[in-house]
């Protein structure tokens, strides 16, 4: 086949795919900031992925009600000040939700998988709709059109019809729908333990393994 001199051929494209994984972690004003600090510090302790880190004005607001700044690695309230540790640094970016020139912002960028935990049902709302107001809800538009991986983990309750609405054309537009619901069978004795179960359940749908509980009827593996 001749190629014209202005077109050439596009190279094969490599076995190996020299970029890493890259996820963004969205964190929005539903209560529960705890899972998403439980799921960073996994995701910057046991991953190689670029991690992009967004919290909204009202998640910030509700990070810094629940959780205590504390030194920990990967604490949300103290990254919110701006305190990073020489790993996050070099594994985490964290951008404004009005940063619109942030790469998620684009299809040419956007990240390997989007998780939204918490995900308030406001948010949720919008995100079916097709609103891109802040950057959480434009890098969700573009993971849907881009047919990437997009994680949308509830947090509300009880659940009015326009909610289950909301949620059936998010699940329906192939996002995956978590709803942060501890699971007695596995005879949670703290909050941790509730947290965990939630968190583990996201780490399975990225795609790693973990240690955040054992699986069901084990010795029958």
């Amino acid at each position: 086949m001749n190629h014209s001199p202005h077109h050439p051929p596009l190279a094969a494209k490599s076995q190996q795919d020299p970029h890493p994984p890259s996820i963004m972690l969205a964190i929005t004003g539903a209560s529960g900031s705890l899972y998403g600090q439980t799921l960073l510090q996994f995701l910057l302790a046991r991953t190689t992925a670029r991690l992009y880190l967004v919290i909204s004005e009202v998640g910030a607001q509700v990070v810094r009600y629940e959780l205590s700044a504390s030194a920990e690695n990967g604490s949300l309230a103290r990254l919110l000040e701006g305190k990073l540790n020489a790993t996050e640094r070099s594994r985490l970016r964290i951008f404004g939700d009005q940063d619109f020139f942030a790469p998620m912002a684009s299809g040419t960028a956007a990240p390997t998988s989007l998780v939204v935990l918490p995900c308030s049902m406001g948010t949720a709302a919008r995100i079916a709709a097709g609103m891109a107001g802040t950057l959480i809800e434009r890098a969700a538009d573009v993971m849907m059109k881009q047919h990437k991986q997009l994680i949308i983990c509830p947090r509300e309750s009880p659940l009015s019809e326009l909610h289950l609405r909301h949620l059936l054309t998010l699940a329906q537009l192939k996002a995956t729908i978590i709803p942060l619901m501890p699971a007695m069978y596995q005879h949670p004795k703290t909050v941790d333990d509730i947290v965990r179960f939630s968190v583990g359940r996201v780490c399975e749908a990225l795609g790693y393994t973990h240690e955040f509980y054992q699986p069901w009827s084990q010795r029958r593996l």
